[in-house]
């Protein structure tokens, strides 16, 4: 890795970034959804999207944990040359590039409201609630390390463990303005 000046954004956040957009308009569309009785019903839809809801949270928190947790132990230490993304530019940029996503996520939930109602809103919804637990796992993981995970910004193309990713990088628990885990700091 060189070493020059280089953006960093915390990893925590990058996860939590898709998480809160996931979960409303998962929940928004399949609430949509519970007003079209469907060709399935109501009843049956709901059932098959609680079930969905939970499968896809189970999967989306463990999802690439051992990625993580090796990136985590290899990490480097961040140099003095770099210089930190604060947590409300990072979400502002990732949002921004996954605002088509999102908005797919809302078009496909509603739509497919009229064969299975909120199934596939809660399906969604899951995943949002998985990234939120999988930002709760690294900030325990930070905790626990007693240093904070970051990742370069040019390197997010593909999220906070895509194939573009080389390694993390460390900073100190008092480094920036989001807490372990990514939450805003107080």
């Amino acid at each position: 890795m060189g070493r020059g000046a280089q953006s960093l954004a915390r990893v925590a956040v990058v996860v939590r970034a898709g998480a809160a957009p996931l979960w409303w308009l998962g929940l928004f569309g399949a609430a949509i959804g519970a007003l079209v009785p469907g060709l399935t019903g109501r009843r049956i839809g709901l059932l098959a999207g609680a079930a969905a809801f939970i499968v896809a949270l189970a999967v989306t928190a463990v999802a690439r944990r051992r990625r993580y947790a090796h990136f985590a132990q290899a990490a480097t230490r961040a140099g003095r040359s770099d210089i930190l993304q604060d947590r409300r530019v990072t979400l502002r940029i990732r949002r921004r590039a996954l605002r088509w996503w999102f908005a797919a996520v809302f078009v496909v939930a509603v739509g497919s409201s009229f064969a299975l109602p909120g199934t596939v809103g809660l399906l969604f919804a899951g995943v949002g609630a998985g990234l939120w637990l999988k930002a709760l796992w690294l900030g325990r993981l930070e905790r626990d390390g007693e240093h904070l995970l970051w990742l370069r910004t040019d390197w997010l193309s593909g999220g906070a463990v895509g194939k573009a990713v080389k390694g993390f990088r460390t900073t100190g628990v008092a480094a920036g303005d989001a807490v372990p885990g990514g939450a805003r700091r107080r």
